[in-house]
C-alpha cells in the first residue's frame, strides 16, 4: 500500500561534515517526486536517508524526522532492515546477484528477510513481480538462467522486480537509467508511471528532461559552494518548476544557465 513520507527539518551528516541541511518535504502517496541539482548538491545523500542506507556509510547520521504515514523511521527501537524492506532501493547500476538466476534474483529480498515461501507461491510472486517490472514476456522462458546474462535495461528491470516482490510502500530509485541506453530508459521511464498507481515513486535524476516526463512534483537541490551543504531549494508541481519556478536559481538550473 502506497504510504506518503513527510520529512521535516532534516540534517545529514558524514562525520562532522553537514552534507545536507534543513530539508523539510512532504512526498505524497502514489505519485513520482523528482529530486534533481548539481552534481554534490545532497540529492541522493538525501534518498538514502528515507529508508536508512545513509547510516550505513561509516559515521553517517541524520538529524530530524521522517515519517512514513506518521511513524518515525528514525524513532528509537525502529529496525532499519524493516525499514528498508517497507521503503525499497532501485540503484544507479543494474546490480542482480550474478550468480542467482533470474528466479532467485526476484526472490532474494523475500528470502533475506526470513520469509517462508511456498513452491507455488514463490512461482506466482515471481511473475507477479516480473510483470509490474515489464519483463516477463521477455524472461519467462529462461527463469533459471543467470540474471547476469540479461541486457543492462532488463538487469535493471529485474531489480526493480526484486524491490517490488517484497512489496513495498515506497520505491526509492537513485538515477537509475544513468547507465542505460536511451531505448532501456524509455521502458524504465514508462515502468515507473505504471509503478505509481501501486507504490510512492522518488527519483533521483540527472535528465532534466526525465524528471519533466515522469515526475508529478519536482524537488530542486542546490548547493553554495564546495564544502556547503547541500539544500532544498523549490519544491512544486513539476510543470510550475519547469515553466514557471518561484526561485531564480531553480529558473537558471532548468534552463541551462547554471554553472
Amino acid at each position: 500500500m502506497a504510504k506518503r513520507i513527510d520529512v521535516n527539518d532534516l540534517n545529514v551528516y558524514y562525520s562532522k561534515f553537514l552534507a545536507v541541511e534543513g530539508v523539510s518535504i512532504n512526498i505524497e502517496p502514489k505519485s513520482v517526486t523528482a529530486f534533481i541539482g548539481p552534481s554534490g548538491c545532497g540529492k541522493s545523500t538525501f534518498l538514502r536517508t528515507l529508508n536508512r542506507m545513509h547510516e550505513v556509510i561509516p559515521g553517517g547520521r541524520v538529524e530530524g524526522q521522517v515519517l512514513l504515514d506518521g511513524d518515525d523511521l528514525y524513532a528509537p527501537g525502529v529496525d532499519p532492515v524493516t525499514v528498508r524492506s517497507q521503503i525499497g532501493m532501485v540503484f544507479q547500476r543494474p546490480n542482480p546477484f550474478p550468480t542467482m538466476s533470474i528466479k532467485d534474483n526476484v526472490l532474494a529480498g523475500v528470502k533475506l528477510n526470513g520469509n517462508k515461501i511456498s513452491r507455488s507461491d514463490a512461482e506466482d510472486l515471481v511473475e507477479k513481480s516480473l510483470r509490474g517490472a515489464n519483463l516477463w514476456n521477455e524472461v519467462k522462458d529462461r527463469l533459471d538462467k543467470p540474471g547476469s546474462g540479461l541486457s543492462g535495461g532488463q538487469q535493471q528491470r529485474l531489480c526493480i522486480a526484486r524491490t517490488i516482490a517484497v512489496k513495498p510502500d515506497v520505491i526509492l530509485m537513485d538515477e537509475p537509467c544513468s547507465a542505460l541506453d536511451p531505448i532501456s530508459t524509455l521502458a524504465i521511464e514508462d515502468l515507473i508511471n505504471e509503478l505509481k498507481d501501486d507504490f510512492t515513486v522518488v527519483i533521483v535524476t540527472h535528465n532534466m528532461q526525465q524528471a519533466a516526463r515522469v515526475s508529478d512534483k519536482t524537488a530542486f537541490f542546490n548547493i553554495a559552494g564546495t564544502g556547503k551543504p547541500g539544500k532544498l531549494i523549490e519544491f512544486n508541481d513539476t510543470t510550475a518548476i519547469f515553466s514557471n519556478p518561484e526561485q531564480k536559481a531553480t529558473e537558471d538550473y532548468v534552463s541551462g544557465r547554471f554553472g
